[in-house]
């Protein structure tokens, strides 16, 4: 007698009480089933109503909730492509055979590397000696609007295959802003297995500055 017997519950009926103001997306299902002929009460519209978000979401999925994976440079490096003949190099290309940061410092050729001034002209070194213009073309002509004249008078490609110099190229670009672009993309490109230093030329100076100098002086 202390303790109460258990008794057999059967379901047990969840009941909501709501306000009469029915949400329009209800009042719209609600109307649908009076016009098929099926009356339900508030409760079980409520109960309809719950099971069919569930199913929605199960539907859907969270495909919603993330972002697609693609940025605003992925957008500008296709569309960039897209606008460089495919007789000179992508973008996509000089990133994968590019060494990382990480991997130059390894190589003692970029020990102590400085990119310089900027300017139009760059300066590369370390190049292997099988290493022809037409490879340097390959790689720095896409930084270069064949369809004008002027840029293509001003690029400019001097390879040196004999003496000290062997194994280094100068190349002049129409612009500071491709030059350094190049410098940026190209410095640490893989070029038969050896990694290309690219660094902005070095320019005279001036003779006016000389003789300021000696006056100076």
């Amino acid at each position: 007698d202390v303790f109460e017997q258990p008794q057999h519950v059967g379901h047990k009926k969840i009941e909501f009480h709501i306000t009469t103001d029915i949400p329009s997306v209800l009042q719209i299902n609600s109307e649908k089933e009076e016009k098929n002929g099926k009356r339900i009460d508030n409760s079980n519209v409520v109960s309809v109503y719950i099971c069919a978000t569930t199913e929605e979401i199960n539907n859907t999925g969270f495909g919603r909730i993330f972002p697609a994976p693609t940025s605003n440079d992925k957008m500008e490096t296709e569309e960039e492509d897209d606008d460089i003949p495919s007789e000179f190099i992508s973008r996509r290309d000089l990133e994968k055979n590019r060494l990382a940061r990480e991997e130059m410092e390894k190589y003692s050729v970029f020990k102590n590397y400085e990119p310089g001034e900027p300017n139009c002209r760059i300066y590369v070194k370390n190049l292997a000696k099988q290493v022809q213009e037409k490879d340097l073309k390959f790689i720095f002509g896409r930084y270069v609007d064949f369809q004008s004249e002027e840029e293509r008078n001003m690029f400019d490609i001097r390879l040196m295959k004999e003496g000290r110099m062997k194994g280094q190229a100068f190349i002049g670009l129409p612009n500071e802003k491709a030059a350094a672009k190049a410098l940026k993309e190209a410095n640490g490109y893989v070029l038969f297995e050896k990694p290309m230093v690219v660094q902005f030329a070095r320019s005279a100076r001036p003779k006016q500055d000389a003789n300021e100098g000696k006056r100076k002086k």
